[in-house]
């Protein structure tokens, strides 16, 4: 086995200093004793309990918490950060954590951006970084077992230098996260529309449940044993186990790689490429498309909207796909730019240096990516944008077409605004010290003052309602989208607390996620 270490990178700045620090969400915290600090200890695993760790591992890159960072808050403070090497010492760990009932929060690269790896209720967070490596490749067979704690950019070195092979996962958080946030949030790489998002990618998990049982599922490239038990796990946020390994498919390094770009007169339009060139059977590798206000921002495109076009693998295949692209594109009228915005995009498409300072001049700025058939898109993409520019405060909403299928495709919104509210922190219980907090506020917006956030998700995600889009396409859940997954799963949200309830009865297992009943309380959040 590879050993291949990484360890998170934090988001912005805690403003202030660290003893003045504050909580900005209200739930209980739960305390952890000296006794069972010296159990963690116990399972061999390294355990921190001092401030400057417990702060940075306590959060994530969701945006609002950034801000939160700004004003000397972090959403939630854990009572100690737990970094085991094996799938022993986390069996270990979670053993102990479900037999005291102390709530356990799972973390990796913690490049997530809904808050999943926020530990609500305080209690351990286990930091998956010390779980990284290569555990076996077959050439053969495709395939590669990878620990969960691995960082992407280390896979894809080895698997390259010594491999000559690929896991074709590119998400724009590649650098900061890890394969197993990938698992959880049933992320999406940029060039899913070759190779599938990460669910597709996988053969077999290795998990560990709250009881501290390791279970493996799956193993062979297709079977009809009962129900898929790796799908149950995947997306699933660290609420019904830990994945503390992966058995993925691999693929030769493609031999040829072969680009274009174009400009179309509307979005509407080049979505119908888009979906033309899909349903004749082309898969490229990438296949974005911008509308005017991206197009402008990002690549300097005076008037149209972009359509970026990738491709790689056998050069039959990629020609054919490209043909295929060409003619598509042509047909629609768009004009052919070459490959220089092709260029530009790849050495661009990961850059998120604008975050920080923009959230550090009080804008208030996030994302939202969700999915919907072809026939819904063009009424999805409308019906959003109305929803975002009517809010007060609103400076910019834009989005772009980012993951394609024959099916339909991935929205990606982006927004940008200033909060009618002000940037400063009010004085109010709810912004309790690193103590157990008060009573909460009546509501989360009239008391912090993120209004134009909460409504800016609200509109999409009504948008989504009307159009019966997926309400997340691969951030996934956690707490920021948490209260709109009952009514988009329906009566089959019910299904899932009842594996909640059976595969952790204790209910210890990244509590305040996902919606899902917690015996440790309200999340008191939004």
């Amino acid at each position: 086995m590879t050993s291949l270490p990484g360890l998170p990178q934090p988001p912005i700045d805690i403003a202030g200093n660290l003893d003045q620090l504050r909580r900005r969400l209200p739930a209980e915290r739960r305390e952890l004793d000296a006794q069972f600090i010296a159990t963690l200890k116990s399972t061999g695993a390294q355990v921190y309990t001092d401030l400057p760790t417990l702060a940075q591992a306590s959060r994530d890159w969701w945006p609002l918490a950034m801000r939160w960072a700004t004003l000397g808050e972090i959403p939630a403070l854990a009572g100690a950060v737990v970094r085991p090497n094996s799938t022993a010492q986390v069996s270990k760990v979670l053993a102990a954590c479900t037999k005291s009932v102390v709530p356990l929060t799972p973390a990796g690269g913690r490049s997530g951006v809904c808050g999943a790896s926020v530990p609500v209720f305080g209690g351990v967070v286990l930091d998956t970084t010390g779980i990284a490596g290569i555990v076996s490749v077959n050439d053969v067979s495709l395939q590669v077992e990878v620990l969960a704690g691995t960082f992407g950019p280390y896979l894809e070195q080895e698997l390259q230098q010594s491999y000559a092979m690929s896991i074709g996962h590119w998400p724009q958080s590649f650098d900061l996260s890890t394969v197993g946030g990938w698992l959880a949030c049933r992320g999406a790489g940029q060039y899913s529309t070759r190779y599938g998002k990460i669910e597709d990618m996988v053969l077999g998990l290795e998990v560990v449940l709250a009881s501290g049982k390791v279970i493996r599922t799956g193993g062979a490239p297709k079977a009809a044993t009962g129900p898929d038990l790796t799908q149950i796990f995947l997306g699933s946020e660290g609420a019904l186990g830990m994945i503390t390994s992966a058995t993925l498919k691999a693929h030769p390094l493609p031999p040829v790689e072969k680009r274009h770009a174009w400009a179309f007169t509307g979005f509407e339009a080049g979505l119908e490429a888009c979906r033309r060139i899909l349903r004749r059977g082309a898969t490229p590798a990438v296949m974005r498309l911008y509308d005017e206000i991206e197009s402008e921002r990002n690549f300097g495109l005076g008037s149209g909207c972009l359509l970026v076009v990738l491709d790689e693998g056998d050069e039959a295949i990629v020609s054919a796909t490209m043909s295929i692209a060409l003619e598509e594109c042509d047909r629609s009228g768009a004009t052919l730019l070459g490959e220089d915005p092709v260029e530009h995009w790849l050495s661009h498409r990961n850059d998120v240096s604008a975050l920080a300072p923009l959230i550090q001049a009080g804008i208030v700025v996030d994302t939202v990516e969700i999915s919907a058939s072809w026939s819904a898109l063009p009424g999805l993409y409308r019906a959003a944008l109305a929803g975002l520019r009517s809010i007060p405060g609103m400076l910019s909403a834009s989005a772009h077409q980012s993951h394609a299928y024959p099916s339909g495709a991935c929205l990606y919104f982006t927004f940008a605004g200033r909060s009618t509210n002000g940037h400063e922190a009010p004085q109010h219980p709810a912004h309790a010290s690193l103590g157990p907090s008060g009573p909460g506020p009546a509501s989360f917006d009239e008391a912090w003052g993120d209004s134009l956030y909460l409504r800016a998700f609200n509109e999409v995600m009504g948008a989504a309602k009307q159009f019966g889009a997926a309400i997340s396409h691969h951030h996934g859940i956690g707490l920021n989208r948490a209260r709109f997954l009952p009514q988009a799963l329906g009566p089959a949200f019910e299904v899932l607390v009842d594996l909640k309830k059976a595969l952790d009865p204790a209910g210890i297992l990244n509590p305040g996620k996902l919606s899902l009943p917690s015996p440790f309380g309200d999340v008191g959040w939004p």
